[in-house]
């Protein structure tokens, strides 16, 4: 493992390693993914706060866990000491999407207004409610608005860094 030169580059938090499996080295991963099998498909990973660049030399579900063995680790003391460290990616290594599809890394911290331009807030995070997926809006109080777009979301201007809905202010 080594550190990472990211300068510029945005990184995003992809999971997290939560413990060890067996005595070979393996890891037990949480994913954020949906699925969570896609982490696999997201090289090298940047680990902790050091950043350091790993590579996954197999990465499969066991049961209901995700696990990993890591090209540089062979033992489960080595294991032990990346416990709890964020694996993160850098964004620049997302497939694209099409128009009207949107990462959240990319929709959390955008600008919320409604069409007539009152300002609601901005993008906290993001939650997945199983119907479709909420933004959480932090203004001058918490709001949390449907991202469907049509209906509430009128338009998405990730470089302008604001999404437009159809909202009622006082809701």
């Amino acid at each position: 493992m080594s550190p990472v030169e990211h300068s510029e580059r945005k990184i995003v938090t992809l999971g997290h390693i939560s413990g060890v499996h067996g005595v070979s080295g393996w890891l037990k991963i949480y994913s954020l993914t949906e699925p969570r099998e896609a982490i696999f498909g997201y090289q090298p990973w940047l680990l902790g706060e050091q950043k350091e660049t790993v590579r996954i030399k197999e990465g499969k579900k066991h049961g209901k866990h995700l696990i990993a063995l890591f090209e540089d680790a062979s033992d489960r003391s080595q294991a032990e000491n990346l416990v709890n460290r964020q694996i993160a990616v850098f964004r620049d290594q997302f497939p694209e999407l099409p128009e009207t599809e949107f990462y959240w890394a990319d929709l959390i911290g955008l600008a919320v207004k409604t069409q007539s331009g009152t300002e609601l807030g901005n993008i906290k995070t993001m939650l997945a409610t199983g119907a479709n997926d909420v933004m959480v809006v932090q203004g001058e109080r918490e709001r949390l608005i449907p991202f469907v777009q049509g209906p509430y979301v009128k338009r998405v201007d990730v470089e302008q860094g604001l999404v437009v809905v159809d909202w009622d202010p006082d809701f």
